[in-house]
Parts: C-alpha cells; structure tokens; sequence
C-alpha cells in the first residue's frame, strides 16, 4: 500500500466528505462516464482507479483490494456480470460491490450476479451518487452525524465525451459483427445518455430495436455513423 493510499484509509469520513477513508476502482470504458466518476469522488473524498475492460480490472485486483467496485455491465471484452459474479465469491470480500449501465432493464441481472446494488448511468448527481454507496456500508464507516443533502450535478470535461465518440467511430468504421453492434449500442446509447444528447440516444434507440426485430439495420447503422462524424466534426453536442 502506498503512503498516499495509507493516508486516505486513515482518514474518517466527514458530512461533507463521506466517502473519505474509501477507495473506488470504476470499470467503464466510457472516459466521459470515468470523468463524471472522478469529479464525484474528489467531491466526496474518496480516491478512485479505473479500468476500461475486464482485462484491465482483474490486473488492478491482483495487487489491491478497493473498498467499493462500480462494474459496468457492457465492456469490450464481455460482460461486467461475469467479473461481478466472480467478485461477490472471493474471501475478503470488496465491502461493496455496484452494477451500473445505462439500461435499467439489466438491474436484475446485475443483482442476480451477487451485486449490492445497482446505479443507473448516467451517474452525475452528487447526493445520490454518496448514498448509493453510503447505503451499503457498516456503521463505523459512515460519517457522524448529519449528511447535508443537494440536488447538486456534476458536469464532467466535454472533451471525454469527443475521446467516446471517436472510440465508436473506430468501431463503426469496421465491418461489426452481431456483438460488436450490441456492443455499439450499449455503449454509445449510455454516453449519450450521460451527454443529454437526445437525437443520438434517439438513433441508438432505432438501430438496437431493429437489430432485436432482425430487420435490415444498414440504413440505421449509416444514419448513426454519420451522426457520430457530425458530433466529432463540430467538437461535440450539435
């Protein structure tokens, strides 16, 4: 452990630092949902890792134990439950274990997998973000006494949501198989999600159904593309 780490895990938490004396690895291969993620816990407190795939995860596991995982359910090489399902088996356990994605209709799986809890992206509210973790956490690791509430939101660097983009335009730019489409939309409809961006969460929206219908997804996957190209070409939201 090192002496940075040594002096965050001694530190107790505060109303207005309650996650202090915490440390958080983040697996998200989203940089502008890592983003609002760091923002959050320099709010709260707490230290933060990340990893962008379950490759990259399992190394930070192999040398450090976090106090509190928040795995993706969608990650480029498979699936989030996978990694939640091995975790909730391990001796000691992480003291908290959370699922996120930006389909809700994943909760219960995520819950079935062993997970604590389950947040739904975008994940950008300050209050709620605390007690999603604060919840499941021992006595002695709450802050004493009363925890101001707000209904304050973070706004991450627009610049992560350009380096996402420019992800997903590599990714469509290929020739993408059934999961790497899968893949596309879980991914580019959470980061529009978390960006407000409605006509490309709209454009998500049609191609993931057509592709659930096993209709002809040419005409959407182009659309998208281009909307993509748009958003790079002007430096972000049009």
């Amino acid at each position: 452990m090192d002496s940075l780490n040594e002096l965050m895990m001694s530190r107790a938490p505060t109303a207005h630092r309650p996650l202090l004396g915490l440390t958080l690895l983040v697996v998200e291969d989203s940089r502008f949902a890592c983003e609002a993620m760091r923002l959050l816990c320099m709010r709260s407190g707490a230290r933060i890792r990340r990893a962008d795939s379950l490759e990259h995860a399992r190394r930070h596991l192999s040398v450090y134990r976090p106090s509190v995982i928040l795995v993706d359910v969608g990650l480029p090489d498979g699936s989030g439950l996978d990694l939640i399902g091995t975790l909730t088996g391990l001796s000691p356990r992480i003291e908290v274990i959370l699922g996120i994605s930006g389909d809700t209709a994943v909760e219960p799986d995520v819950m079935a997998a062993g997970a604590d809890g389950f947040i739904a992206k975008p994940i950008q509210n300050l209050s709620a973000f605390q007690s999603a973790i604060l919840r499941h956490l021992p006595a002695e690791r709450q802050p004493a006494g009363p925890r101001p509430v707000t209904e304050e939101d973070i706004s991450p660097d627009p610049i992560a949501y350009q380096d996402d983009l420019a992800h997903i335009s590599q990714v469509l730019e290929n020739s993408v198989s059934g999961d790497e489409i899968d893949y596309v939309t879980q991914f580019l409809g959470g980061v529009a999600r978390s960006a407000h961006d409605h006509d490309l969460d709209q454009a998500v929206t049609r191609l993931a159904n057509r592709r659930t219908t096993g209709a002809s997804i040419k005409p959407e996957m182009a659309a998208l593309s281009e909307m993509v190209q748009m958003r790079i070409a002007a430096g972000g939201l049009l």
